[in-house]
């Protein structure tokens, strides 16, 4: 599988306008490029590169060939969703780098880069797991320029250990006020999430009314804090529930929540449920699991959470209120994100070749 590196380069400030100037001659050589692209009407790489490879090199001498060729790639995968607007690309927006232009001496943190100005040799920074990272397999790297800082990520191959042989499903359910929910009814607020989002919001609005010198700096300040406190939860939440499950030898089981963003939601929710990050937890949750051999399981999210775990019957009406499930066939009162979770792991043992002992929460699999 393959992990991100974000390492922080150490520049001095001619290494710094270096960068800045490689990057801006990168860029404008992907709008150039694009255009071309667009005029022609050809958007597959190695197409695309017989056509204007030439014409590129010749009118953006500066760049060597390695770069043209990453150029031409960043520009084409632009193009992969669709072919109906001309795209266009920021000054300053990240490059790629592979290793002819690319180098590490992971032992002494340095990196050696490709510029505009020639090769710049400079130290780095960086966690003990991004070093870990870097000491193994690595692909194309990304130099990116954030908050006044140049980062680079780096793709790096991580070994997978074959999945193990589980004997159960937990099942997650995923909620705004409730970030998760497993099926042993153990649970995991969003509570300082939804605080936290609050605060930030209170806070750039009335920075945002002043229009002073002061505001705009402290709302430069604040940029991100609040993507990286959820970032930080999710993080926590997800090592929480693959622990649990590779103790317990448990698949995960997840909806496929795709598309849920183009969901209606009423006014006064909105501005919650855009702010809810259930693909970042999906998508740490899912690495971490595949890090450590566990089975993660998506299921089709259709009426999980007003079918009764316990009778089978699905009805709109069994969904008294965000947290109260009372079905009304059999009686049945529950946590309503709780009942979720366990008609998710159902569903999930039932899509799960590999389980060997299948034992959710009593029933049979092939309910």
């Amino acid at each position: 599988m393959q992990l991100t590196s974000q390492i922080l380069l150490d520049t001095t400030n001619e290494q710094a306008d270096a960068l800045k100037r490689t990057m801006r001659l990168t860029n404008t050589s992907c709008d150039y490029m694009s255009n071309r692209a667009f005029e022609l009407k050809v958007f597959g790489r190695f197409s695309l590169q017989k056509l204007i490879y030439r014409e590129i090199r010749d009118t953006f001498t500066s760049l060597t060939a390695q770069v043209v060729i990453r150029a031409l790639a960043k520009v084409c995968d632009a193009y992969a969703i669709d072919h109906k607007t001309q795209r266009t690309f920021k000054p300053l927006g990240a490059i790629s780098y592979d290793s002819r232009i690319l180098s590490f001496k992971v032992s002494e943190k340095m990196v050696n880069i490709w510029s505009v100005d020639g090769r710049l040799k400079m130290p780095f920074k960086c966690g003990k797991r991004q070093l870990e990272l870097l000491n193994g397999k690595r692909g194309e790297a990304d130099l990116c320029f954030v908050n006044g800082k140049f980062y680079l990520f780096v793709a790096c191959e991580v070994e997978t250990p074959n999945q193990i042989d589980v004997e159960d499903v937990l099942g997650i359910d995923m909620g705004i006020v409730t970030l998760a929910k497993d099926s042993d009814d153990e649970t995991y607020s969003g509570q300082a999430v939804e605080d936290n989002r609050r605060k930030f919001e209170h806070r750039r609005r009335n920075l945002q009314k002043k229009q002073t010198k002061s505001a705009k700096r402290k709302l430069k300040k604040i940029s991100g804090k609040q993507a990286r406190f959820q970032k930080i939860t999710n993080h926590e939440i997800s090592k929480k529930i693959v622990q649990k499950a590779q103790d317990t030898r448990r698949a995960i089981g997840l909806e496929d929540l795709t598309g849920i963003r183009e969901a209606k939601v009423r006014r006064r929710q909105r501005a919650r449920h855009s702010n809810w990050s259930f693909y970042d937890l999906q998508t740490k949750i899912t690495y971490k699991a595949e890090r450590a051999g566990i089975p993660v399981i998506f299921v089709d999210p259709k009426n999980t959470s007003r079918t009764c775990s316990k009778c089978g019957c699905v009805d709109k009406a069994n969904r008294k209120s965000q947290s109260i499930f009372l079905c009304i066939s059999c009686g049945f009162a529950e946590n309503a994100d709780y009942n979720a979770a366990v008609n998710i792991a159902v569903r999930a043992s039932v899509n799960m070749p590999m389980v060997s002992n299948l034992r959710v929460q009593g029933q049979s699999p092939h309910l």
